[in-house]
């Protein structure tokens, strides 16, 4: 197994890096999101977790980059760069689209040299999910009144028209991304999974969340906190709390198992 390198590179940003932690946690982005969206995470959880940030090409100094507009496609070149870090055991986190992202990375880190010690998916429902109706996609306005409903950018950001020039593609690409993806009839994972969700999400009701229990052979929980599809940005350090709780226990479990053996 490579160990991790100590620098940020294109895909992985580590904005408080954390070598001596015992685990690892990899965020993902929602559609439209970048790395930064995870830096109150790494504040809470550092140093005790090291937490990965991924940068999805097509945005901020990616921007350059041709985005790709497909989560398989996205899930493959994620689980690729993650090879490079998996030097401690690692949880996966992902936020709406990020959520889809990581459990098919998770799904395809199952035969790798990877230890992961679980998935926790946040505002998104479970596999076969049509959280977005097409009409959304027919033009860019109903992108941005999307953007807007789910309140994860704020207005006056998306009112300023040279700002929402430079952030249009990346959410073409993201929300077609989003629009395309299957998961596999019976797609499943080994690992625990728990589901956090809003209690108020417009998007995401939480009756649709619960599924997720049908896609783990192992162990499934699931948090509801007060608030909309972006509620983590509500109330960072309980959500971040209950990522701690969940790493801690899948790690404690981890080294048991590693005693027996």
């Amino acid at each position: 197994m490579t160990l991790a390198p100590s620098e940020t590179q294109p895909w992985i940003r580590r904005f408080r890096p954390a070598p001596a932690a015992r685990t690892q946690l990899v965020c993902l982005p929602h559609a439209g999101g970048s790395a930064p969206f995870y830096l109150p995470m790494t504040k809470a959880l550092a140093p005790e977790t090291d937490v990965l940030a991924v940068q999805y090409p097509g945005r901020q100094d990616r921007r350059d980059e041709k985005g790709i507009s497909s989560i398989p496609e996205l899930a493959d070149a994620v689980a690729r760069e993650l090879l490079e870090w998996a030097d401690r055991p690692m949880t996966l986190f992902g936020h709406s689209m990020g959520a889809s992202v990581a459990f098919e990375v998770a799904r395809r880190l199952r035969d790798a040299d990877v230890n992961v010690l679980g998935l926790i998916v946040s505002g998104r429902c479970a596999p076969p999910c049509r959280c977005i109706a097409k009409r959304q996609l027919f033009t860019d306005e109903h992108i941005i009144d999307n953007v807007r409903r789910l309140s994860g950018t704020d207005a006056q950001v998306l009112g300023d028209d040279d700002v929402v020039r430079m952030i249009l593609p990346a959410l073409r690409n993201d929300y077609a991304a989003v629009l395309s993806y299957r998961s596999e009839p019976g797609a499943s994972i080994p690992y625990p999974l728990v589901a956090l969700m809003g209690d108020a999400d417009p998007q995401v009701p939480v009756i649709d969340a619960r599924p997720w229990a049908d896609h783990t052979e192992s162990d499934f929980d699931m948090h509801v906190f007060p608030g909309g599809h972006f509620y983590l940005n509500d109330q960072p350090a309980a959500v971040a709390n209950t990522v701690r709780h969940h790493i801690r226990r899948w790690a404690t479990a981890d080294a048991a198992r590693d005693r027996v053996a």
